[in-house]
């Protein structure tokens, strides 16, 4: 009897919880989006086909794309500082782009022919600091491309990589910022966090994690931070999206240990996860292929409040406004509380 009750309430909570959302398509397109970033008022987004754009929150006819090369490459990877942002072609030879914010003029910047290049992430802070990671080489070597930033020597006593470790261009946010502290999350045959802080690139911390991993398939897959002390990172095995062991784990301790949440009660693989904004970190949001789920004590239990599919990332655009993006769509959603 309490299981029947215990589980009559679940369907209740997410039934009521399900109701207080109101999703609005702004694009429709042919495309596959894994990055997007909010400024101006709109939704920017980079994705397949070398395309690039943008779409108003407030007016989905207030629209448009670019062509940023003729070859059809594969954008996963979007951000932005005070004059322009920037795209990276995912795969060798890597094409990178620059955008003028304001005209949106663009071209093409960099190109990285080395045969192991894959271009996962690029993240800026508060700063304008930003920072690229692909893949390491057949060294175990990773690649790392600064913006506005010129690093010490130090530069060249970067973390070795396992056999097997890379990262996942899930969602573009595998990277994330806070004050001086950058961290970077891995996966594949190990599942680490490194940490290091702007002012000392020679510091670099290597962190053990609980979370899933061992094969090319498995690790995290996205983290975010509130602050310097709380994190979260989230992800699992895309080739078995509904296994739900040890695929979410937090921090309190700005990452140097994490503990694993929810394991075997959540919702499975997720690709992307975002903390509420002026939420002390308490509230999240995590989206994966299959569903959106939430949660409202800091990544203990988890909702899910969404079947929605085919949605790979998200961002907040406020404490009660959400964007998701995926598979040919951009949709807003509003969170009533």
């Amino acid at each position: 009897m309490k299981k029947i009750i215990a589980g009559l309430l679940l369907m209740i909570l997410n039934f009521t919880f399900a109701q207080k959302l109101e999703f609005q398509t702004l694009l429709k397109d042919k495309i596959s989006i894994r990055a997007i970033q909010i400024w101006n008022g709109k939704v920017w987004y980079a994705g397949t086909d070398s395309k690039f754009g943008y779409v108003s929150l407030k007016d989905s006819a207030d629209k448009k794309q670019l062509i940023l090369c003729d070859i059809k490459l594969q954008f996963r990877t979007l951000g932005f500082d005070g004059e322009r942002f920037y795209a990276i072609g995912i795969e060798s030879p890597a094409y990178f782009f620059e955008i003028d914010k304001n005209t949106l003029d663009f071209k093409n910047t960099y190109v990285d022919t080395h045969p192991k290049a894959f271009y996962d992430a690029i993240k800026f802070d508060d700063k304008s600091r930003g920072i690229a990671i692909s893949d390491p080489d057949e060294h175990h070597f990773v690649k790392f491309k600064y913006f506005n930033f010129r690093p010490t020597k130090g530069i060249y006593r970067l973390p070795n990589y396992f056999d097997g470790e890379a990262h996942f261009a899930a969602s573009n946010s595998n990277i994330a910022m806070k004050g001086d502290w950058v961290w970077i999350a891995t996966g594949g045959s190990k599942a680490r966090i490194f940490k290091f802080n702007w002012k000392d690139l020679m510091d670099w911390k290597k962190i053990d994690t609980p979370f899933i991993q061992g094969t090319s398939t498995q690790g995290i897959y996205s983290i975010d931070f509130y602050d310097e002390k709380f994190g979260i990172a989230v992800g699992g095995d895309y080739t078995k999206q509904s296994e739900n062991v040890d695929n979410i784990a937090t921090t309190n301790d700005g990452g140097e240990t994490w503990q694993i949440q929810a394991s075997g009660k959540n919702g499975g693989y997720k690709t992307c996860v975002k903390i509420r904004p002026k939420s002390k970190g308490k509230d999240i949001i995590a989206v994966g292929d299959q569903n959106i789920e939430f949660s409202s004590d800091y990544g203990k239990t988890w909702t899910k409040i969404s079947d929605e599919k085919g949605l790979y990332v998200c961002e907040w655009v406020d404490k009660n406004t959400l964007v998701f993006a995926g598979k040919n769509r951009i949709v807003k959603v509003i969170m009533k509380d």
